[in-house]
């Protein structure tokens, strides 16, 4: 098995190329996500919600009992809300398999008119995502739209009030 070199969330890994190069989003993303994020996709269910602030990312473990998946839920969104503080979106962009994630290039110039709060939950956690900026207010929406599109999650695409 030949094995391509990745950046991830904790420095660079080596995929297996068909990991690394496959185009079907969602079995290979579930793939690259639990490599990426530390946890099991199948064991942990994600959603994302518009907000007319922002948004958020929510993620959590289907069994409350599941602690090893739930401690890296815990371990990996703080680390996400830095990131994306920082313009980094290097995560999304390995999980999609994919260099232009909708909303990532117009969050990433206007990050500073953007904040990530983590929120930890019993079950998992959340990064809050706030802006009163209008170019960053439409990005995140892109951003978030695209990730219930590719996690399938069946989220509303509609904006509500926080």
């Amino acid at each position: 098995m030949r094995l391509v070199p990745v950046m991830c969330l904790l420095g660079s890994l080596s995929l297996p190329v068909a990991l690394a190069t496959r185009q079907d989003h969602h079995g290979p993303s579930d793939q690259r996500g639990a490599v990426v994020m530390g946890f099991d996709q199948a064991r942990t269910t994600h959603h994302f919600l518009l907000f007319d602030d922002g948004g958020a990312i929510e993620v959590s473990v289907n069994d409350l009992a599941d602690a090893k998946n739930r401690d890296a839920i815990h371990s990996h969104l703080p680390h996400i809300a830095m990131m994306f503080g920082d313009g980094n979106f290097n995560a999304p962009m390995l999980v999609h398999d994919s260099k232009n994630v909708p909303g990532t290039k117009a969050m990433t110039d206007r990050k500073g008119a953007i904040r990530y709060q983590y929120v930890e939950t019993a079950n998992g956690g959340r990064v809050d995502i706030i802006t009163s900026d209008p170019v960053a207010l439409a990005a995140v929406h892109q951003f978030l739209t695209f990730q219930i599109a590719e996690h399938k999650t069946g989220d509303p695409t509609t904006v509500r009030t926080r």
